[in-house]
């Protein structure tokens, strides 16, 4: 089982695959980290602050390694925020069988009530070294992007609107 979870920068995501990792066991791979690693050596003239052209660029590796581990019979957690709406088109059937897929988005009126405990959570796993570009503005823009194209797309969204632990409880059952 391959485990995709996706969703706008401070849901969750990582909080997320850590806790699935503590409870199922399976590894998780963050994109992030692939993204680094990949523009620290040299290997991209991208910078962290180009997120589409980084979709394109990262998604057909990120998408071969879902099938190797499919093909191989291993369990994996992939988590970060460069996955495309119609990531689907990119598999048969016989992977998208094997792939659960997790997106996490937050509300406007989420994003207004809990912005400060966003913030106090943003180094939960990783630490942030500069969280500066997190406004509410941004926040709500990227949330809302990420709502309208997996929705568009026909991927459920998984809505934090009241309680961030809820929604992470109900999908570690």
């Amino acid at each position: 089982m391959v485990i995709i979870i996706t969703g706008a920068s401070h849901v969750g995501k990582t909080v997320l695959a850590q806790r699935m990792l503590e409870k199922y066991k399976y590894p998780y791979v963050s994109i992030d980290h692939l993204k680094m690693g990949l523009i620290r050596s040299g290997n991209t003239e991208l910078t962290p602050e180009d997120d589409e052209q980084l979709v394109g660029y990262l998604w057909p590796i990120v998408r071969e390694m879902i099938k190797t581990a499919i093909e191989n019979q291993q369990n994996l957690i992939i988590e970060g925020c460069y996955v495309p709406f119609h990531w689907r088109k990119d598999f048969d059937e016989q992977y998208i069988q094997e792939i659960a897929f997790i997106c996490l988005a937050m509300t406007d009126e989420y994003i207004d009530s809990h912005f400060d405990e966003i913030k106090a959570h943003a180094s939960d796993v990783e630490t942030r070294l500069d969280d500066s570009d997190c406004t509410i503005e941004r926040l709500k823009a990227d949330n809302r992007q990420v709502i309208s194209g997996y929705q568009n797309a026909g991927e459920k969204v998984n809505l934090i609107e009241k309680n961030y632990e809820d929604v992470i409880e109900h999908l570690l059952q």
